[in-house]
């Protein structure tokens, strides 16, 4: 009888695991005016945030199974994409803790920011081959856009060119165009 409980149990968490989808509602720090939902869908390894901060709305998708990351910015009109960097990027177990910490306890707060930068003029339109690397979630999110490529960059002092986007009080992503350099 031992035994088929414990075997139960770990099916159930085993089946909870693999085919939950989990949502979160995301307050943000200081009680700013925005607000975030995230959506982990554990059978397919990705997470879905909507972001609504008015001129900072944003839509993103951390794709695991493809390896990549894609922001929506409304206020640009196009989508940005860059390869997810393990040491940069928690892992959709990690973001789904945090997540639960934050929508259960309002206190847990991660500063963590990641510094991107795209380079202006310097769009693609995605064909077939690029949908099929970057996955559906990523081509439902910005298929008809422009899309840009983002290399990580360190923080910048002035960050006016920079737009806020990520997971509201976990992994903040700054989007910024890469400025002439004086060098």
């Amino acid at each position: 009888m031992k035994a088929i409980a414990a075997i139960l149990i770990f099916l159930g968490v085993f089946w909870t695991q693999t085919f939950a989808l989990e949502s979160y509602l995301l307050p943000a720090p200081n009680n700013e005016y925005v607000t975030g939902s995230m959506t982990i869908d554990n059978k397919k390894n990705y997470a879905d945030v909507h972001v609504r901060s008015g001129l900072y709305s944003s839509d993103t998708i951390f794709d695991y199974q493809h390896g990549y990351i894609a922001t929506r910015l409304f206020s640009r009109h196009a989508c940005f994409i860059m390869k997810i960097n393990e040491a940069s990027i928690p892992e959709l177990q990690e973001i789904g803790r945090q997540a639960f910490e934050r929508q259960t306890m309002k206190k847990i707060y991660s500063p963590k920011v990641m510094w991107v930068e795209y380079q202006p003029g310097n769009s693609m339109f995605g064909s077939i081959r690029e949908w099929f690397l970057y996955g559906k979630p990523i081509e439902q999110l910005c298929k008809g856009l422009p899309l840009y490529k983002l290399s990580k960059i360190e923080p910048l002092n002035n960050s006016n060119a920079c737009a806020s986007a990520g997971i509201p009080s976990i992994l903040g992503i700054n989007i910024c165009e890469r400025l002439a350099r004086n060098y």
